[in-house]
């Protein structure tokens, strides 16, 4: 065990290790461009504020799938590759982060401030993000132009962004904080916001990259992985909407707001789904309130419905199929039953 945590650890320091020359590289093409002083350091803060603070699982992920597919044939340069490709995974969410806290009028993140809500950011944060998506295409093109799958990257992550836009957008219109309409909620919508917002670019994203790195042309082995990946994403939100309620906060490491602020969760829509006109008068009239006391409504009528115990069966059987269907994969088009693996292992049963 301590082994393993220990090479954990030293993966996570290997990968942050990289960051500083990526943000090097950027800053070179703003003094290309005679970027004066002051848009220059605001950038270079930028930067360094809204990219590398996080759990950075998503860009490791990429180092990890490439380490299963290529084993004991794996280089220090697959390595370096693949940690590059991980970090434009990680500026890909920086974008989406910076701007959702926009939308949704998020205080924190991180642990620390929104960036648009630091001292003189605002408004400018809108344009901050737009550069750190191009940041994507810039490293991009510097380290791997002259590869022979150069333009399937690009192509896959203007691809995953508008996917991820689309759930973005389903998402505000269907769950404005300042408008609680319970009749534009159903699980549809919600696997709908799931996929498109969060499976895409956390789930499949990482592994069809590696995939790209390793020469995997064949179109069969994106689809197997595609249709395993995605209903593991779905699965990681749900999880996510359950702890939101049910988790231990000083595990999780915040109190969950989900009810409060009208979020469209899995919880929601099985508890719409099976209540009577009396339950959901209840939902209607406590749902979306800031307010600890039709909070507590609202958990005391999903007690009432058994959700807790719909979520422990609903999790069971995502288990089974899904360990059912990775098994079944055919490892000759290049994709592994180890990669998915590893994803399923590190997300059932979690408790943050």
């Amino acid at each position: 065990m301590t082994t393993v945590k220990l090479h954990k650890e030293e993966s996570r320091k290997a990968f942050l290790d990289i960051y500083p020359s990526l943000v090097e590289e950027i800053l070179s093409e703003l003094r290309k461009y005679n970027m004066p002083a002051d848009a220059y350091e605001w950038t270079r803060e930028s930067l360094l504020y809204n990219v590398p603070g996080g759990k950075l699982n998503r860009g490791l992920s990429v180092v990890d799938t490439i380490r299963s597919l290529k084993g004991d044939a794996v280089t220090d340069d697959d390595i370096f590759k693949a940690s590059i490709l991980g970090w434009l995974l990680e500026f890909f969410q920086a974008v989406s982060l910076v701007s959702d806290d926009i939308m949704d009028g998020s205080i924190t993140r991180r642990g620390q401030p929104c960036w648009y809500r630091k001292e003189n950011v605002g408004m400018v944060a809108i344009n901050d993000s737009f550069i750190l998506q191009s940041c994507v295409y810039i490293l991009l093109k510097k380290y791997f132009k002259a590869t022979d799958y150069y333009v399937d990257m690009i192509e896959l992550f203007h691809e995953v962004a508008f996917q991820t836009e689309l759930g973005q957008l389903c998402d505000l219109i269907t769950a404005p904080e300042d408008n609680v309409d319970l009749d534009k909620f159903s699980v549809e919508k919600h696997r709908f916001i799931v996929i498109y917002k969060t499976a895409y670019y956390s789930f499949y994203l990482p592994v069809a990259l590696a995939l790209h790195m390793t020469g995997v042309k064949n179109e069969a082995a994106y689809t197997e992985a595609r249709n395993i990946l995605i209903p593991l994403g779905e699965y990681f939100q749900i999880q996510d909407d359950y702890l939101d309620c049910y988790g231990d906060p000083d595990v999780i490491g915040k109190i969950g707001t989900d009810i409060q602020v009208n979020k469209c969760s899995w919880l929601i829509n099985q508890a719409l789904a099976k209540a009577n006109p009396e339950q959901r008068k209840v939902l209607d009239d406590n749902y979306g309130k800031k307010d600890a006391g039709a909070e507590a409504k609202v958990k005391a009528l999903y007690a009432e419905l058994k959700i807790e115990d719909t979520y422990k069966a609903y999790e069971e059987k995502s288990f089974q199929e899904l360990t059912s269907q990775i098994s079944k994969i055919d490892e000759s088009t290049g994709v592994k039953k180890a990669v998915l693996t590893e994803f399923m292992d590190k997300i059932y049963r979690r408790t943050k």
